[in-house]
């Protein structure tokens, strides 16, 4: 394939944010004692996103669209769950005193939510609207059964823009690559408790777009140029979908 296309001279209505929740599996070293032992954990699909962070990045450069990431793992503190989620920490964070969970939330939570925060005010001060973009990766297989996926695009089906947006980047991640199996609302259901409901709560649905991208982490794992010849056609995926939804905003191709 070619050099990944550019897309400056379609931005002028909207603006897009890229975010990585999942990106690494960090933990920094005062906190280290309440995982010893689980370290096969932490590089389990339990412990981060394989693969997300460098999705994450490939959209960011070839859109020229803000970043935010981290690599702390999703076991410490889970930046894609809401305060009080029973999943924001791992049972030793749980278990730990209070103080400590405190420290983890203002240390690595906060500064996270606030800046993506931030980005999507400071964005919609500058369009009409904002596409917030998260990059996650599933594992292939979960209690036994495996997902009958290759990538999934999460969103509010209450929210039409949202819903005509995914089901148009559905039909170009087909056209780009008809052998695999794209799903709306799979393996997870992207109206359940994450950051992108947080911002639904918050913003208008004409302002804001809210969509998960999942891969299956066995392409992630694939050897040879299997990996980045996806990344690639997902993101000439998304400039296609760009391309065709602001052509008609809201609106089925």
């Amino acid at each position: 394939m070619g050099p990944e296309p550019s897309i400056a001279d379609e931005r002028g209505e909207y603006g897009l944010v890229i975010t990585c929740e999942h990106g690494g599996n960090r933990i920094p070293e005062p906190y280290q004692a309440y995982f010893h032992g689980y370290q096969a954990l932490l590089n389990s699909h339990r412990g981060f996103d394989p693969g997300a962070l460098l999705m994450a990045k490939a959209l960011a450069k070839t859109f020229s669209a803000p970043l935010v990431t981290s690599t702390v793992s999703r076991l410490l503190v889970d930046l894609n769950r809401s305060p009080g989620h029973q999943n924001l920490h791992f049972i030793s964070i749980q278990n730990a005193p209070t103080q400590v969970r405190e420290q983890i939330v203002q240390r690595y939570y906060r500064p996270y939510r606030t800046q993506v925060d931030s980005l999507i005010q400071q964005s919609l001060v500058e369009h009409s609207q904002v596409i917030h973009l998260a990059s996650h990766s599933f594992t292939p297989e979960l209690d036994g059964k495996l997902r009958n996926a290759d990538i999934g695009l999460l969103y509010d089906p209450a929210r039409a823009g949202e819903a005509a947006f995914c089901e148009c980047w559905k039909a170009s991640l087909k056209a780009c690559m008809p052998e695999l199996q794209v799903r709306r609302n799979y393996p997870y259901a992207g109206k359940a408790d994450g950051q992108t409901r947080w911002f639904r709560q918050r913003l208008p649905a004409d302002a804001y777009l809210g969509i998960e991208l999942e891969i299956n982490q066995k392409h992630i794992l694939a050897a040879g140029r299997h990996w980045s010849d996806l990344r690639q056609k997902i993101v000439v995926s998304l400039h296609e979908t760009l391309a065709r939804y602001f052509a008609h905003p809201g609106v089925i191709q």
